[in-house]
């Protein structure tokens, strides 16, 4: 078979924060790309605002460098599971990934996610160890538990004679030496190991087309675009072309334009060939996993399989007290409109409608997929209001299943008694128990997915901030007929609508942790606070004090109150019970009673409990 030997097609494949978009800069910035004046971006693949500020991927990014006489095409990919669909499909453009796995941190959970989506399609590996000029750093430890990893994820024979390069993407040197002090000036090591150990693309350019998307980008003057590779044949700009849809059926139509990848930018091309990654435009409603193909040879490729949703949330139009104050979109149809647009590029999400007309039920890949469409619409001056996220339950062969989450933690060995107690009460499985000698212990877990919404706060309290925790859907299992998680304590909800004093607050922040802190608007139903105990409590946060004509021996004392713990989106999803909704403007996240009034939020559960029994 005749190779394309001026190309080479490479994913680079991580868990999260190790240092895959560091390395890409810098192979970037090595290829001579940019101009010697050209202010580039630390970071610059991460071009989305909340993949800046966060420091993580979210979209996989394509781009290219050329290399002597060869150009590789570079995909950067997500390293979140919940963004594992991303990966799978960018894999099927790809001959070849570079594994980047931490000098210290080793193989963690979306290592294995990743790397065994990698192993399932065949591909061949190049092993990175990133961050070497780090401190404690243990490279050959590093690399034998990535041997581990290989061969208890069946990797073949090829796979496992993979070559290992020690690099630091942030200083933008490597070396094919373990030690420190052996990194060279440069990525030359990492350049060369990529053109002598990734196969070349087969050139089949004299063969009828096949050219599969694999992402999705939308644009306001052309519409949406197809990113993906040809497998086979070439393409030209102009040529009447069919689309072998998902569903069965054909449409024709004409390739208005197409992009190639150079760096940062997109290229307009006239024509492309087998092995080359490219963008089309032309057609509206091209989608993930459907083939173009020569109008009188309809062949369509093998479907990319697309990880279902495992969370869910209803999104609602703000109704509380305060809505419309914020925002500028607030109403159904704008929603509506906004959840459309990102089913154009986000094939992962699910949108169905509900009885109501102000209600939509959106299921996700995870709670991180779900957080990031919610901020995004924030930002986007949208106003609506979010459930509790539930994990959705499917039926398996006739059997109730729900997800189950792979959790790894790295804790001091001191509260690893604790962790371990909390996960049990959650219906964790421990699967291992690793002790470094360091002072530090790594628990492997199964929990179900369930029993992980709300932990992270429990988790950090127990570990005093010590602990870190990282966790990727793994599989589905049987239903576990119990209560799992869940809030422990009470809510200290508000009965007054106004504004928060100094006076109150003093008064009741004995009764539990303040959400508010004084100037702060609210109304009644509103959660200010959480209680000391199980219950919730209705508290008034607005009582002015009482001026008298009696001098207090206390007058010119300062007003001293605790600090209150202001909730991030994230802690505010994780937080919301059954009950309640999370209400999210371009300028506030609160959190509320579903049923505000305190007398039918009580017949409501008095009803509750006489059905129960």
């Amino acid at each position: 078979m005749k190779e394309r030997s001026d190309i080479r097609n490479i994913a680079i494949i991580a868990h999260v924060d190790h240092g895959k978009t560091t390395l890409v800069d810098q192979l970037l910035k090595q290829s001579g790309i940019f101009r010697e004046n050209e202010h580039v971006d630390d970071r610059a693949m991460d071009s989305d605002d909340i993949e800046k500020e966060r420091g993580i991927t979210i979209l996989a990014k394509n781009t290219a460098v050329h290399y002597k006489d060869t150009k590789i095409n570079i995909l950067d990919t997500p390293g979140h599971a919940d963004f594992g669909g991303e990966v799978e499909r960018i894999l099927r453009m790809v001959d070849g990934v570079i594994l980047v796995v931490d000098a210290f941190e080793g193989c963690m959970p979306q290592t294995r996610f990743v790397l065994k989506k990698a192993l399932e399609a065949n591909l061949q590996p190049i092993v990175v160890v990133n961050k070497i000029d780090r401190d404690f750093v243990r490279p050959e430890a590093v690399v034998d538990e990535v041997l581990e990893l290989f061969i208890e994820l069946d990797a073949n024979d090829d796979q496992l004679e993979f070559p290992v390069v020690y690099a630091s993407g942030f200083n933008g040197t490597a070396s094919l030496d373990p030690e420190p002090e052996a990194q060279k000036e440069t990525l030359q090591d990492l350049y060369d190991a990529i053109i002598e150990h990734i196969p070349a693309p087969i050139d089949n350019s004299e063969e009828p087309l096949q050219f599969q998307v694999s992402l999705l980008d939308y644009n306001d003057y052309v519409g949406r675009i197809g990113i993906g590779r040809i497998f086979r044949g070439s393409m030209k700009v102009g040529e009447q072309v069919a689309l072998l849809k998902r569903d069965g059926s054909v449409k024709q139509f004409r390739v208005t334009k197409m992009y190639g990848f150079l760096g940062l930018q997109r290229i307009e091309i006239q024509e492309a060939f087998a092995g080359d990654l490219v963008a089309v435009s032309g057609m509206e409603d091209i989608d993930v996993g459907e083939t173009i193909c020569p109008v009188g040879h309809q062949e369509a490729l093998p479907e990319l399989h697309i990880d279902e949703p495992t969370l869910q949330m209803t999104f609602l139009v703000n109704n509380s007290p305060f809505a419309g104050k914020e925002g500028k979109w607030i109403t159904a149809r704008k929603v509506e409109e906004r959840l459309e647009q990102q089913l154009e590029t986000d094939v992962s999400l699910r949108v169905e409608p509900t009885a109501s007309p102000d209600a939509w039920i959106v299921s996700g890949r995870g709670e991180l997929h779900l957080s990031i469409l919610i901020e995004n619409m924030r930002r986007e001056g949208y106003e609506l209001q979010v459930s509790k996220p539930e994990v959705i339950i499917r039926e398996i062969d006739g059997v109730k299943c729900e997800p189950f989450e792979r959790v790894q933690i790295d804790v001091p060995e001191e509260y690893s008694g604790g962790v371990i107690e909390s996960l049990g009460q959650r219906k964790g499985e421990m699967l291992d128990m690793i002790n470094s000698g360091n002072g530090q212990v790594r628990v492997v877990f199964l929990v179900p997915a369930r029993g992980l919404i709300g932990y992270t706060t429990e988790f950090l309290t127990l570990t005093r901030g010590y602990g870190i925790i990282n966790h990727t859907f793994d599989t589905y299992k049987p239903y576990i007929n119990a209560k799992i998680g869940g809030r422990r304590n009470g809510a200290l909800v508000s009965m007054e609508n106004g504004v928060v004093t100094a006076y109150s607050v003093m008064q009741l922040e004995d009764r539990g942790t303040m959400f508010v802190e004084a100037g702060t608007p609210i109304y009644a139903g509103m959660i200010v606070g959480e209680n000391t105990r199980e219950n919730d409590l209705t508290i008034n946060l607005t009582k002015q004090k009482h001026a008298t004509n009696v001098r207090s021996a206390t007058k010119d004392q300062t007003v001293s109150t605790k600090k209150p713990r202001i909730l991030t989106l994230e802690e505010a999803l994780q937080y919301i019970g059954d009950d309640e909704y999370c209400e999210v403007t371009p300028e506030s996240i609160r959190m509320r009673k579903k049923i505000l009034d305190k007398n039918e939020r009580e017949k409501m559960k008095k009803k509750s409990k006489l059905a129960e029994s």
